[in-house]
């Protein structure tokens, strides 16, 4: 692989912009380079030109090597030199200007400009990179403090009479405590050189021999005893910047209250917030939870900024060999020497503040065992096996297989001219669609994920998935056609029209196929054990549940792009419900469907199709209270709007009056309309009449513009073909039942091409913030008056 595509593919997304363009100031040497050539003089016929054989070369006559340098030849190189590298103050902010010695040459204009272009460059890098790393240090002395005030709460919690009754045990626990997280504030550039004391070894003082020791051993004695002592009181001077805080700081540290359940949520309305410290078990936990994870997220950082630092330095080094060799100069040395005296060269600070963190962390958070502490600072990429793709393709194969023999039985016994097809269509196809629906979905969200990948959309950060577990899309894959499988089987196993001559029933196991396939779903998502993706089955349960309880939790990403993906299901909920009555009635030993006969199913017809849009309100409601912006009231009237309309296509389809098709044409078309344009303006960010790329965004991830011109047309195109529900339009040839299913899979197809936008534009909009790290509450809170102090 060219070092260019390498560049671009270990680029952090988030901060692609503030790395060094590589590929235009290698298009600058490429002009250089078609310069030289077209001025290059011609070669001398190669009849004319004697070749240099090996012995004429291996004389010495030709090429001459390890010549000591006269003072003559060493002024000659710094007369030959092509640059001049300074230091420049702007403002108080240093930049770098290199001045090119050679724009007299002939074509220099191009070098010259070449040289702009790459201090422009450089300062770039330089400029982010010392931005991020004062960003660190602030960071990492926020985290010193948290660190201290986790000690002191630790020791209270140890110790709830007073620390000082056992004052040396506890002493040297908090002393052991505290060196650790004293390091990581010592870690600044001035605590660095403060701070930055060799450590002595521990003196062992020996007492008077028994025997008595001689004149001059005792002066040795006395000696070494003078030395111990200047010895131990360095020590405890060095020992004062790591000497454990106080339990005095408990008085300046109020906890953080972080409404994240709806205990904690629904107590903070009532009743203010507590902040005062209780020093139990159960928050030493909690506290000890939120730092390791915000120790975590902070290692991470860490990590990005060194790999940042080392990738612009390769390519700074790269682009200046090319230089070198197109122009036959020698520049790249002297430049280089500048790249590594400058800040971007120097990330030793960085290196040693990652092993600060790993110590404290490693200590503290993993109980001393490295191995445990490096694999949650350091988790592993997920990596692509060849069993999942070996499997994704045999089911693949046997879904394609099963629905071909699906399609040649039903054909070759007549089953659709039978008067029992209707039957069968009224009920056990609402079964099976069910998962149809479900396949079909995770269908588009695995061929999202490809796609993701394709043009470097950092999915997982976005989603919020623990680092080394997110799914890729042959993972998705194979999940869909697995069940697609399970699925087809239960199909095939349970085709038969006719009922028992006897007993006047259909076959009871065969009849329960369904609900038994159901129910291993289910059994395999709450699963417990580390089988079948365990980490995202509790992610996803995590999400559900948060918009089951919205608004009672913090709003987050992955909850409201759930309960999107739910308002496209409408259909597939409508189907749990089906099978409650279906088989909760007893419907199915004779196979009849009189669930529409019943008030409370049809009443749960209205409340099922209204659950996600109402999830979706609160989920705004919440977002309006906390954020204050007032798109996300404008977002909940939108769902609003969208539930009215499913209120009264539900009451027309039930009733079939005048006044209700009245009702529910125009809401659904007001609804569709201003969901429309949600999606091309709010969500996607399109039909900006004002960008540089006429209706779209000002930056694009995908090079074709019509594929956004051909989305935004598809969504408007599905977006209004609920409307066949309310307009009444019916094919002769097709069933009730399976219209309705193509609708409800119209949606899902149209669900699945907004997710690729809607996280395009989330993207884009980190990208345009450099927000490359997720933001963790930390778990106390100085007073501000200490703050102002210190």
């Amino acid at each position: 692989m060219k070092f260019g595509k390498e560049f671009t593919a270990q680029m952090v997304p988030e901060w692609q912009e503030a790395y060094m363009d590589y590929n235009q100031l290698k298009s600058l040497l490429k002009e250089i380079q078609r310069f030289k050539q077209r001025t290059k003089p011609p070669a001398t016929p190669a009849g004319l030109k004697r070749k240099l054989t090996l012995y004429r070369a291996f004389s010495g006559l030709t090429q001459r090597y390890n010549h000591p340098t006269s003072p003559s030849s060493a002024s000659d190189d710094i007369e030959s030199q092509a640059i001049l590298v300074n230091s420049v103050n702007h403002g108080g902010s240093q930049s770098y200007q290199t001045t090119f010695l050679m724009s007299s040459d002939e074509g220099g204009e191009y070098e010259l400009v070449y040289f702009r272009r790459l201090d422009d460059e450089f300062n770039k890098v330089n400029k982010f990179y010392k931005a991020k790393v004062e960003e660190v240090m602030k960071e990492a002395a926020m985290l010193n403090k948290q660190m201290d005030a986790l000690i002191a709460f630790r020791i209270k919690v140890e110790n709830p009479q007073g620390w000082f009754d056992r004052s040396v045990e506890m002493t040297r626990l908090a002393s052991d405590v505290a060196a650790s997280a004293a390091a990581v504030a010592a870690s600044t550039p001035k605590g660095a050189r403060a701070r930055r004391v060799p450590m002595s070894m521990d003196v062992i003082e020996e007492g008077p021999s028994s025997h008595g020791p001689s004149s001059d051993e005792s002066s040795d004695d006395k000696e070494n005893k003078i030395v111990n002592q200047v010895v131990h009181e360095q020590r405890l001077k060095n020992m004062k910047g790591t000497r454990p805080a106080p339990l005095e700081i408990l008085s300046h540290v109020k906890m953080n209250n972080t409404q994240e359940t709806p205990r904690s949520t629904i107590k903070g309305l009532l009743n203010p917030p507590q902040t005062e410290l209780n020093f139990t078990r159960k928050n030493l936990r909690k506290v000890e939870d939120q730092l390791k994870r915000a120790f975590v997220e902070f290692y991470q950082k860490l990590r990005l900024l060194k790999n940042y630092s080392f990738l612009n330095i390769l390519a700074f080094s790269k682009i200046m060999k090319k230089y070198d060799k197109i122009t036959s100069r020698n520049a790249s040395k002297s430049y280089m020497k500048m790249v590594d005296n400058s800040s971007l060269g120097n990330s030793d600070e960085i290196t040693k503040l990652m092993e600060r963190v790993e110590t404290t962390f490693i200590k503290h958070f993993s109980n001393s065992n490295r191995t445990k502490g490096m694999k949650i600072l350091r988790p592993k990429a997920m990596r692509e096996r060849h069993w999942t793709t070996f499997s994704t393709g045999f089911f693949a194969g046997w879904t394609v297989a099963l629905i071909l023999a699906l399609i040649l039985i039903v054909r070759a016994r007549k089953f659709m001219g039978k008067p029992e097809a209707t039957q069968y269509m009224n009920t056990m196809f609402p079964l099976y669609s069910l998962f149809g629906f479900i396949v079909l979905h995770l269908i588009m969200f695995s061929a999202n994920i490809f796609f993701w990948r394709l043009y470097r959309v950092n999915y997982p950060f976005i989603f919020g998935f623990k680092q080394g577990t997110e799914l890729g899309y042959r993972e998705v894959f194979l999940l869909s056609f697995g069940l697609a499988v399970l699925a087809l089987a239960s199909v095939l196993l349970n085709l038969d029209m006719e009922m028992d001559p006897k007993t006047k029933n259909y076959g009871t196991y065969s009849e329960i196929l369904p609900l038994t396939l159901v129910f291993l779903v289910f059994i395999i998502l709450f699963c417990p054990l580390n089988i079948i993706y365990r980490s995202n089955r509790f992610f996803f349960l995590t999400c559900l549940f948060h918009c089951i309880c919205a608004p009672l939790y913090k709003v987050t990403l992955p909850d409201f792009f759930l309960a999107d993906q739910f308002t496209s299901q409408v259909q597939a909920l409508r189907s749990f419900e089906f099978y409650i009555c279906y088989y909760g009635w007893g419907y199915f030993q004779h196979r009849e469907n009189r669930c529409e006969e019943s008030e409370v199913y049809n009443t749960f017809l209205f409340i099922v199709a209204v659950i996600p849009y109402w999830s979706r309100v609160l989920q705004c409601l919440r977002r309006l209270f906390e954020e204050k912006d007032p798109m996300q009231g404008y977002n909940g009237i939108k769902y609003f709007l969208t539930i009215v309309a499913i209120i009264l296509r539900t009451a027309y389809s039930l009733n079939k009056g005048m006044g209700w098709k009245t009702l529910a044409e125009i809401f659904s078309a007001i609804a569709a309309i201003v969901a429309t344009y949600w999606d091309l303006v709010i969500d996607w960010g399109l039909l900006q009449r004002r960008s540089k790329n006429r209706w779209l965004r000002d930056k694009l991830l995908v090079p074709h513009k019509s594929v956004y011109f051909g989305a935004m047309v598809l969504n408007v195109l599905l977006r209004f073909a609920w409307m066949q529900t309310v307009l009444g339009f019916q094919v002769s040839f097709l069933n009730k039942n399976f219209l309705i299913t193509i609708v409800a899979t119209l949606e899902i197809i149209r669900r699945g091409i907004w997710n690729f936008f809607r996280l395009e534009n989330e993207h884009l909009n980190n990208v345009g913030k450099y927000r490359a790290f997720k933001s963790v509450p930390l778990p106390f809170n100085y007073d501000d008056n200490e703050d102002k102090d210190e």
